[in-house]
């Protein structure tokens, strides 16, 4: 529930500046800096940064990596067209969280947000109230808290579901042992498609749960491939 971005995190960010060739972003769930250099701006070659990319334009990026000195590096181009959507499917989420505090209290509402947001996504805020009212009484009056609690139980949710697809081979004869061994642990949420081709689905109330546990599974089932000398690859789009 904290807030808190990592590697592969898809994040809304807002241009700043263009410094040679390379863009400095501001990621608006946390206000840090960020950068991202030509080559990860998009595919082929660039002739004008600014045919894509100009300061005051919201942009949804990639987080590549964080530096041992908290630098954090970003890519526009990984960035799928669905997965543009899943980020703004989650802000939507954000947006409809701030509406259920001002049904609450129009004048107080955004400051009272902007407080939460220092330490929570205020929509996972919400949700993990459900289970635990009384971090809401951190933030609002007693009366207050009971007015969105009622509102949140009487909400119903749509989950998010994402899929990656991957393929998992090998020549060796006793292969299709090995294959079913590594992905049984997840078998509720691997879908066979054909021979050594397969998706795993995940499903969730936010992108970013989905999205943790679908690198999760993935990036253990790569391991295990590796340690049986199994060909694994993801498929990118």
């Amino acid at each position: 529930m904290e807030k808190k971005i990592e590697e592969g995190d898809l994040v809304l960010c807002t241009v700043k500046r263009i410094v040679g060739t390379t863009v400095f972003v501001n990621i608006e769930e946390n206000e840090k800096e960020a950068t991202i250099i030509t080559s990860e701006i998009a595919p082929g070659r660039i002739r004008n940064l600014r045919d894509y990319v100009v300061p005051g334009k919201k942009i949804i990026c990639k987080i590549l990596n964080i530096d041992k000195t908290g630098n954090v590096h970003l890519s526009l181009r990984r960035v799928t067209e669905k997965e543009k959507k899943q980020v703004q499917e989650i802000h939507q989420k954000e947006r409809n969280a701030l509406s259920i505090l001002k049904t609450v209290n129009m004048q107080e509402a955004e400051k009272t947000a902007e407080k939460i947001k220092k330490k929570f996504y205020l929509y996972d805020f919400l949700q993990n109230a459900k289970q635990n009212p009384k971090i809401l009484e951190q933030y609002f009056p007693k009366p207050e808290a009971e007015k969105i609690l009622k509102i949140l139980r009487e909400r119903k949710e749509k989950q998010i579901e994402i899929k990656k697809q991957f393929s998992l081979s090998t020549s060796k004869s006793n292969g299709i042992t090995i294959i079913k061994k590594i992905l049984s642990p997840y078998k509720d949420k691997i879908i066979y498609l054909a021979a050594g081709k397969f998706t795993v689905k995940i499903k969730a109330d936010d992108y970013k749960k989905a999205n943790q546990e679908l690198q999760k599974i993935l990036k253990q089932i790569e391991q295990d491939a590796e340690k049986q000398n199994l060909e694994f690859q993801m498929k990118e789009k």
